[in-house]
């Protein structure tokens, strides 16, 4: 495992001297010592970047280059993320407390995935299409690249987030200046070394880890045409009101609350193995964590039963650790957060069936039991708020229709499942809740070949698929004369 410190930033393609003299401790979740050093960028180090990204757009080859070309770029690095796979999972899990066998998978191999699919595209995507006009013999309609964009990223599936939004802006020539989560600087470097090795053009990639007062010159620079921002929904209301104020173009991945609804005739021993991974998936700290447990009231002590027996078999520890299934939390501060939770979940009358605690034997490392509230009602904190942690919540239901109001009762919308032995009702369960991604009777909550986002507070636009090309392309009309059809 290569964990090493850094003295420069990736600007432009190149290893810069930052501008400042400030540091980023990159501090490890479960042993709270200090294992890396990176330099914190400050708002000189953006405007170099954005200036390296600008010039590269506009007098470059990269936007100009076939999508084939630059999906070639795009290869390289999925494979060189695949054959760093082990190495990669564990500076991710030292960064930020993943469990590594989960790491490996979610955090690493799904990258390469995301960035061997849009390579894939750059073939079967219709960059230009000839329609018949109305008033027109014949229309071009062309898509191009926005222009330069500022992307954001929190820590929790940091790799996968920067290929989530690295993939799709580069083969759409766009060029892009990346601003990791402080905690997991680390992945990020590793990234634009191979970027760099694999052959990226000067200018096209910077990657600039630092807080939130210079992610927001980012977001402002009149040199960046659109901002791509994962993280919570306070913040993507901030950055949505920035970038509406100056009508520069934004995508925004926010948070979550997701229900996940158990209906009557379900097996619930079938239920809980696929269920469970997907509720305290990367220790809590996912936005499509399905958090809300939705039991029917005939069933529910059976429900209860089932989770608090699964959720206290899970081994809690070192992330390092292969065996391992629930580490320790991103920071102290997140741990305190969570503990907050938990005591307004007693407070509100919710009772504590497994966890409420600190795993004994833990004393070093932010670690939280994986914890089960029974007797929530909907109202309360712990149900209506993202903890992003490992709490969940049991809450009872009558019929299906009060399932669903229940489900849609949240002002977040990213997520969700139901599980029934009946698929036909499922999906009439999944078509009512207001949801951008939801599950039937399966346990994969993302596929990158299709659509990803939220309703309500849980963002505005997609990822992933073509949609999430689309995303990063401006479009543009040609109107053309009577008998010229142009080669596309």
């Amino acid at each position: 495992m290569a964990i090493k410190d850094y003295d420069r930033l990736f600007i432009g393609g190149s290893w810069v001297a930052p501008e400042g003299t400030g540091t980023i401790d990159v501090i490890s979740p479960s042993t709270e010592e200090v294992v890396a050093r990176v330099p914190d960028a400050t708002e000189g180090d953006i405007d170099k970047a954005v200036a390296a990204a600008r010039h590269a757009f506009d007098h470059g080859d990269w936007p100009h280059m076939s999508p084939e070309d630059r999906a070639q770029i795009l290869v390289k690095v999925a494979d060189a993320i695949t054959a760093e796979m082990v190495d990669m999972a564990e500076i991710i899990s030292t960064e930020m407390g993943s469990p590594v066998s989960w790491a490996q998978l979610g955090q690493v191999l799904a990258p390469s995935m995301v960035f061997n699919y849009y390579a894939g595209l750059a073939d079967s995507f219709a960059f230009d299409e000839v329609r018949s006009g109305v008033l027109s013999p014949q229309v071009l309609v062309t898509k191009e690249p926005v222009g330069v964009v500022g992307a954001i990223a929190p820590w929790n599936v940091p790799l996968f987030i920067a290929s989530a939004k690295l993939a799709p802006s580069l083969l759409a020539g766009c060029t892009v200046v990346y601003k990791p989560a402080p905690e997991t600087p680390l992945d990020a470097f590793r990234l634009a070394e191979i970027f760099s090795e694999a052959g990226l053009p000067e200018g096209v990639l910077s990657i600039v880890p630092a807080g939130r007062e210079v992610g927001e010159h980012l977001v402002t620079h009149p040199g960046v045409d659109k901002i791509s921002f994962t993280g919570s929904s306070v913040g993507g209301k901030r950055i949505g009101g920035l970038c509406g104020e100056r009508l520069k173009r934004c995508t925004l991945e926010l948070g979550g609350k997701s229900a996940a609804i158990i209906l009557d005739d379900a097996d619930i021993g079938a239920v809980m193995p696929m269920l469970l991974p997907n509720a305290i998936m990367n220790n809590g700290q996912a936005c499509i964590a399905q958090t809300r447990i939705l039991a029917p009231r005939g069933r529910y002590d059976e429900v209860v039963d089932a989770l608090v027996e699964a959720v206290g078999a899970l081994p809690v520890g070192d992330p390092l650790d292969p065996t391992t299934e629930v580490g320790p939390v991103v920071a102290e501060r997140q741990r305190d957060r969570i503990e907050g939770y938990i005591r307004s979940g007693r407070e509100e009358g919710a009772t504590v069936a497994i966890g409420g605690g600190r795993p004994a034997g833990l004393d070093k490392g932010w670690y939280v039991d994986p914890t089960v509230f029974v007797g929530v009602d909907n109202k309360m904190k712990i149900a209506q708020e993202e903890i992003f942690g490992p709490v969940l919540a049991v809450i009872p239901y009558d019929d299906d229709a009060d399932a669903v109001s229940i489900a849609n009762d949240s002002n977040y919308g990213l997520c969700g499942s139901v599980w029934t032995n009946d698929n036909d009702r499922g999906l009439g369960i999944a078509r009512q809740v207001r949801t951008g991604t939801y599950m039937l009777n399966t346990a994969t909550p993302i596929d990158f070949a299709t659509p990803f986002g939220g309703f309500k507070e849980s963002g505005v636009g997609r990822e992933f698929g073509p949609e999430g090309l689309e995303n990063f392309l401006e479009k543009k009309s040609i109107g053309l004369p009577a008998g010229f059809t142009p080669q596309t």
